[in-house]
Order: structure tokens, then sequence, then C-alpha cells
């Protein structure tokens, strides 16, 4: 399977995991704009008064995966969710929460709630 077809499976299995736990899908795949400095999520989600901005990582382990979410990216992933509130001010009271998913092909997908903070 080629790496942008396994990148997209990752991010499907990551969404059904989230609504098995009980979120429901904002936007998937949310860019803020395109070049330099631009912003991109794979999918933002919400439970609650929650809304989460999930970064989804596919390598061939767990702990690739884990390692490969580098602070440049985690500051897109920012300026991004920045970006979201500003332009849709309904989620503003909402608590905001950055978490990775990390996945290795076939079917081993590690949640990790909280991964980063700005």
């Amino acid at each position: 399977m080629k790496a942008k077809n396994k990148g997209r499976l990752a991010e499907f299995l990551a969404r059904q995991l989230f609504r098995l736990k009980g979120y429901r899908i904002v936007v998937a795949n949310y860019v803020t704009g395109r070049g330099s400095g631009a912003g991109e999520v794979d999918f933002i989600a919400r439970r609650k008064n929650v809304l989460v901005f999930v970064e989804v990582k596919q390598r061939s382990s767990i702990e690739k995966a884990g390692f490969s979410i580098f602070p440049e990216q985690q500051r897109r992933i920012i300026r991004a969710a920045e970006s979201f509130v500003q332009k849709h001010p309904f989620y503003a009271a909402c608590d905001v929460r950055f978490d990775a998913v990390l996945v290795c092909l076939p079917f081993k997908i590690v949640h990790l709630p909280d991964a980063f903070r700005p």
C-alpha cells in the first residue's frame, strides 16, 4: 500500500476511534492557508465542552510515530487551532486540547490525550 493511502487509512481509523469514544467529528483535514507557516489539523472533534485538535501519525512502529510529531509541527497545529476558533466563535467557550493518535498498520492504534500544549 502506498504511503498516502496508509495515511488516509490511519486518519479514517483514528476518526472511527474517536466516534466510538463518543466524540463528534467537527471537521477533517482543516487547513488555515497554503504556503509557509500554514497550519493543518488532521481532524477536529468535540465531546461535551472539549474541542480536540488531533494529529494522526502512521509509521512502521508506534515509537516512530510518536517521535515524528516535531515542535514546529506542534506550533503549526496550535496556530491552526487559534485560527479555527477565531473563525468559529461558537467554539470559543470550549476547552481546547491537542491529542495525537499513533498508528502502526494493520491495526495497532494508540490515542494520546493532551499530547502537547501551547
